[in-house]
């Protein structure tokens, strides 16, 4: 067994002489709301989960268990997916696989836990007809065709109530694997053929619960048994061939406390794997996503011989490179960590062997050169919509395709959407900004005020929000890479220790190695609004709270950046406080010598949702702002840059009226935020000016929490705008 902790080229990191080769980069993104047709309940809740291709690469379908529904996508042109519509199913669809001009689908009808039912139903793809039906006897999960089409596998898992006995099996009945022969585009119900994986595993081995099922090219049948923590091989005359636990790992390195910092300094002796998703790299190696389930979950995938030996095991990697990306999803750290749930493997024009490795709790999915399959090359990694549940490969056509479950619409937040990506000669486009290459691992995320550095125009200063209220810190930037890195990082103490109730949104240099910082109160959280100055190692060295005239219209929605001019600070107030006008925000000025407070209000636009300030920045005799709605997606209409001149802004005490400063806009970030081919985001939170007038903007990723985790970092030239 090899455990590999790093890897030959780490995300943008060439190893020396490393020559260029293809990569992928994200081209569209399709919400699954864009399949409801005219006059339905947009807000109804959809998704997209396990996914399949036509056998031309033209059509994607999905399964889409809340409406109890296929969605179906035209991919003709993969840079315009165009809505195909829904097909009910009349039950919930688990997993598609296509032969012909026919989907077979495994539909869950099941009354309860414990009386289980399901179908393998055939559709017509061109009619949208439901042709046939074969009862398979219990719940299904995944399915899968072998490689001429002529056989279909079921895992039935019969899954377990997981509010019964705190989830832990054995719960009857066991589940098992049917496969079905299949002529002329027809299932031949009558030729199901049912293997029973009883008394296999060690773990609750009278109650297995297939999970995943897989077909390499001599037609055998890979199956997990995910709660069972167990593998089996079937062979092509469909008895079983062989069958080996899927064994244990000890972690290294790893966060294992959900308490508001990442630090991964902790360990773990004899995690189970608990495989989820398989599948084949060639007839002798099969590579398993281990995502864990009720008692485990080792965070990462392995590659095995089909005896059950390993060849090679992830170990802590995946989880490093989660948290070098800025996706590590600290609220899981507890509890498995990234989760990599889905995993599938593929060949395109150069035949080199890839693995595609999905993290579902840190929405990024993983690419792998696995020439050597005992020591797989990290390529890539490719930012998804939230959960990417299901990934489909089509190498005829150079793409790439992710399912991304989590729809999120009811609370305001991002739909479900399936996200397509080509492959070709180019740069990756993403990260766009990473703290890989540094000389120690450094997590980060939650980007929430960013500052330039008066002195170098190529270094640049973050600091990141409540998201990671147990360590806040400020980050150095190196603007000057591309992506840009994340070279350090300092935690801010107060007394030696980090400091606590913060909520940092703004950052702006002092000039004199130190920093002023910015911090947005919540007084239902007993965090003050504040403003601090720290010395170079983080430590706080004076404090600002709000003046009388300040606290007594105190609202939720406080300081979100500083900026220092002529020695005094500027802060903008993201939203309307109880003295402002509707549609009109405060400008603070606050004078550090003397703690006196004066103001100036801003105009904000109006729009659906609320609209506020997120930074600001001080360059050559302007002060600019970063003006945005809370909205996302398709819904996202106002995200801006503007200027207001210093001149403009002649401060008043708060206790009396506040000039109304006029505003110009500078440049729409939305056409900005498209650019990457995904969903618009709504946070963004950072603005950087540096001394020769170019402007880097950052978006908040709220640390993977009800987030895709996808940062955005980009410049532009206020010159040339």
């Amino acid at each position: 067994m090899r455990l590999m902790l790093t890897s030959l080229i780490t995300l943008g990191v060439a190893a020396p002489g490393a020559l260029a080769e293809p990569v992928f980069n994200r081209i569209a993104s399709f919400p699954t709301t864009a399949n409801f047709a005219e006059g339905e309940d947009m807000m109804q809740e959809t998704s997209a989960e396990i996914m399949a291709a036509t056998a031309d690469g033209n059509m994607l379908i999905y399964s889409d268990s809340p409406l109890k529904a296929l969605g179906l996508i035209d991919i003709t042109d993969p840079a315009a997916p165009r809505p195909l519509g829904h097909i009910a199913m009349d039950g919930e669809p688990t997993t598609t696989v296509i032969v012909g001009g026919t989907a077979f689908v495994g539909v869950n009808t099941s009354d309860s836990f414990t009386e289980p039912s399901g179908a393998l139903r055939s559709v017509d793809i061109a009619s949208k007809e439901v042709l046939a039906s074969c009862d398979i006897g219990g719940q299904p999960d995944s399915v899968a065709v072998n490689g001429d089409g002529s056989q279909i596998a079921i895992a039935v898992e019969n899954e377990r109530d997981e509010d019964v006995n705190d989830g832990a099996i054995p719960q009857m009945p066991a589940g098992f694997v049917v496969t079905i022969p299949v002529a002329d585009g027809a299932a031949d119900c009558a030729g199901l053929k049912r293997i029973e994986l009883t008394g296999l595993a060690e773990v609750a081995g009278d109650d297995p619960e297939p999970e995943y099922v897989s077909y390499n090219e001599a037609g055998e049948l890979a199956v997990t048994l995910q709660e069972n923590n167990h593998i089996a091989i079937i062979g092509a005359d469909g008895e079983l061939a062989s069958h080996f636990s899927a064994g244990s790992v000890d972690l290294d390195g790893i966060d294992t406390e959900d308490d508001g910092g990442i630090d991964p300094a902790a360990s773990l002796a004899e995690i189970p794997r608990e495989p989820d998703a398989v599948a084949w790299l060639d007839n002798d190696h099969l590579v398993t996503a281990n995502e864990g389930d009720w008692n485990g979950g080792s965070r990462g995938f392995t590659i095995w011989n089909k005896d059950g030996s390993v060849v090679y095991d992830s170990g802590s990697l995946l989880e490093h490179e989660l948290m070098k990306l800025g996706h590590y999803p600290e609220g899981r750290s507890d509890n498995k960590g990234g989760e990599p749930e889905a995993v599938i493997t593929a060949r395109y024009d150069d035949d080199t062997p890839m693995i595609f490795v999905a993290s579902e709790r840190g929405s990024i999915v993983f690419v792998f050169d696995a020439s050597d399959p005992a020591a797989p090359r990290l390529v890539q990694a490719l930012p998804s919509g939230i959960g990417p549940e299901g990934l489909v490969a089509i190498p005829q056509r150079n793409l790439f395709a992710t399912a991304n479950e989590t729809d999120l619409g009811e609370d305001g937040g991002p739909r479900a959407h399936v996200m397509l990506y080509e492959r070709e000669d180019a740069p990756a486009a993403y990260p766009t900004i990473t703290s890989a290459g540094a000389d120690e691992l450094i997590p980060w995320g939650a980007l929430s005020g960013l500052a330039a550095d008066p002195e170098d125009p190529a270094r640049l200063y973050a600091v990141s929000d409540s998201v990671y209220s147990a360590a806040p810190a400020i980050f150095a930037i190196d603007a000057s890479q591309t992506p840009a890195r994340i070279t350090s990082r300092v935690v801010v103490t107060r007394d030696g220790a980090p400091a606590e109730k913060l909520d940092l949104e703004g950052i702006a240099p002092d000039g004199q190695g130190g920093f002023w910082l910015a911090s947005e109160g919540n007084s239902e959280k007993g965090i003050p609004h504040a403003v601090l100055h720290v010395d170079a190692e983080g430590a706080v060295t004076e404090e600002f709270g709000l003046s009388d005239a300040l606290a007594q219209h105190e609202k939720r929605f406080g300081f979100e950046g500083i900026a220092l001019a002529d020695g005094k600070l500027w802060l903008a107030v993201q939203r309307e406080w109880g003295d402002d006008p509707e549609g009109q925000v405060k400008l603070l000025q606050l004078d550090p010598a003397t703690g006196e407070w004066s103001g100036v209000r801003y105009p904000i636009e109006t729009g659906e949702g609320w609209v506020g300030l997120s930074d600001l920045a001080v360059h050559e005799g302007a002060l600019y702002l970063i003006e945005r709605d809370n909205l996302i997606g398709e819904k996202a209409a106002l995200k801006q840059v503007t200027r207001v001149d210093l001149t403009d802004l002649q401060p008043a005490p708060l206790d009396g009226d506040l000039p109304l400063v006029p505003k110009t806009v500078l440049r729409d970030l939305i056409p900005d935020l498209k650019a990457p081919g995904g969903y618009v985001v709504d946070k963004v939170e950072g603005l950087a000016i540096t001394s020769e007038g170019t402007a880097y903007v950052a978006t908040d990723n709220d640390g993977v929490d009800d987030s895709s985790g996808e940062t955005h970092f980009w410049s532009f030239r206020l010159d040339q705008d």
